[in-house]
């Protein structure tokens, strides 16, 4: 039987109207897991391109439909500058952990906003000797060395330290792919500790109609090119961006348009790098409402993880890519979740992140072989629905359910 009245305290910083990717990922488990228990979200202060502010308040409660939200008074600075948002992360803990000692509830689910959110929920769960779940959207420190952000050194080893110390007081650590679970299970956590749940996409009933698309949105996208490879998303550090530039380079009398739709630390950069190439093009951000049309636009889709990031960084986007019936090019090592998956269900083909004449190679063969890439089409058609969001939730709200204090007190107490 499952435990179906939990009470559950999440902890991330942002939250609806936040507009980051954590942010509607927090809402979608929180409104998953509602279902089924009493759900406590312990946020800050809409900060990250919010589509409304809150005013200063030490806290402040809100119920949203059966989940409450508790918002306390962090700092609000814009998320351009990193100092300032290093603030609003430190003003957050401070508020939220003495807080959280007072909330009543059955377990502690953490995710990763702030970038230290899951040592902060296995110290909130220690002292309130609860079971402690964490939810890992990306993997720090691991992240923050890999970006640069912070250097190899003791802060780093201290910020590890603490982190596996964290992973280690879990009773489930919920990632987002294969190669995060092998990351997080060489840290020394035991692998039946650790749950692959996938953030899928909505995949529509059998026998829906076609979403309606924007032939201007598709134009824009296109122009008058043969063959586009479209990258839309976040452009950080993650990507193997300077392969995918030199790759172009090398096809920019082919006719192989390379189109990135997005914003990101990197952009300004690789514009700068870019400049000359005619075959490659930024666009900003489409509207929601046109993202079919974006996802529809492409020959095929790129999707990008640098050497040495595998399983640090789980791109999401493939979901909807699949959905929408697109091949993938993975620009990643094979171990990388997407690049597996790829290959193993033929929706895709995989590039070495270092290597950018494969790549051109690759891509000079698909746009030579039309078939092949219906082909892939089709297998990404068929894997779409293997990873509904519906049910990839229900895996969660399983986990969640199925889990029993008593039963568990002497691993999730462990110290």
């Amino acid at each position: 039987m499952y435990n179906l009245s939990v009470r559950i305290l999440l902890l991330n910083l942002y939250y609806p109207p936040d507009t980051s990717a954590t942010a509607k990922m927090a809402e979608t488990v929180a409104s998953a897991l509602a279902q089924s228990h009493h759900l406590t979200v312990l946020c800050g202060r809409p900060s990250y391109d919010p589509t409304e502010r809150r005013p200063w308040r030490l806290w402040q409660t809100e119920q949203v439909g059966n989940i409450r939200v508790i918002r306390v008074g962090s700092t609000a600075f814009p998320r351009f500058s990193m100092k300032k948002r290093v603030l609003n992360y430190l003003t957050y803990v401070k508020l939220a952990v003495p807080l959280a000692l007072f909330l009543r509830c059955d377990a502690i689910l953490a995710m990763t906003d702030p970038p230290f959110e899951g040592i902060v929920g296995a110290f909130v769960s220690l002292l309130k000797r609860k079971p402690f779940l964490y939810n890992i959207r990306d993997l720090y420190p691991d992240m923050a060395v890999g970006g640069s952000i912070v250097n190899p050194g003791f802060l780093s080893r201290f910020w590890e330290k603490l982190h596996r110390w964290a992973l280690r007081r879990a009773a489930k650590v919920i990632v987002l792919g294969e190669d995060m679970k092998a990351r997080i299970v060489a840290k020394g956590v035991r692998a039946d500790c650790v749950e692959i749940v996938r953030d899928g996409a909505e995949i529509p009933p059998p026998g829906s109609p076609p979403p309606l698309l924007d032939l201007e949105v598709i134009r824009a996208i296109r122009g008058d090119c043969k063959f586009v490879l479209l990258h839309a998303g976040n452009l950080g550090f993650y990507g193997a961006w300077q392969t995918l530039l030199a790759a172009a380079k090398i096809l920019a009398d082919e006719k192989i348009a390379f189109i990135f739709v997005g914003e990101g630390a990197e952009r300004a950069r690789l514009e700068a790098a870019a400049s000359g190439l005619k075959n490659v093009k930024f666009l900003p951000f489409f509207p929601p409402n046109k993202i079919p049309s974006v996802l529809a636009a492409p020959d095929a889709h790129l999707i990008t993880v640098k050497r040495g990031l595998e399983g640090v960084v789980v791109p999401s986007k493939l979901y909807g890519i699949l959905a929408a019936g697109k091949p993938v090019v993975a620009v990643a090592q094979r171990a990388c979740d997407v690049a597996a998956l790829a290959l193993a269900q033929g929706f895709g083909v995989a590039a070495d992140p270092d290597r950018p004449e494969e790549l051109a190679g690759i891509l000079r063969e698909l746009a030579a072989y039309p078939e092949k890439v219906e082909r892939m089409c089709g297998a990404a058609r068929a894997a779409a629905p293997s990873y509904d969001r519906v049910k990839e939730l229900q895996k969660f709200v399983h986990i969640v359910g199925g889990f029993r204090a008593a039963e568990n007190s002497e691993e999730v107490f462990r110290s």
